[in-house]
């Protein structure tokens, strides 16, 4: 199988931030605990960035992808949104 859609910028950059909003809940949790707190924070907001931010890299990577390879651009599109919600899941999880 080829993996060259994976090795692409509109491949990576999604799980990429979805790895990092993963990272950014799972530190906040570790510093702050899982309560939820008066104010969302910082780390709500990049959190919320992060996740709304790769919404037009995924649709780029679909609609260039998705035509030219479909077994392979559906392959990463799963990875994609099994990485999202990984990176939802502590959240909704904890109602943060």
């Amino acid at each position: 199988m080829d993996f060259s859609t994976l090795k692409g910028p509109s491949a990576l950059i999604p799980l990429a931030m979805s790895l990092a909003a993963l990272a950014l809940v799972l530190g906040h949790i570790a510093m702050f605990g899982g309560g939820r707190h008066a104010d969302e924070g910082a780390a709500a907001h990049l959190w919320q960035l992060l996740m709304a931010g790769q919404m037009p890299v995924v649709a780029f990577f679909a609609i260039k992808w998705l035509p030219r390879t479909p077994r392979q651009a559906l392959l990463v599109l799963v990875l994609q949104a099994g990485a999202g919600v990984a990176a939802a899941t502590p959240v909704f999880l904890l109602k943060l």
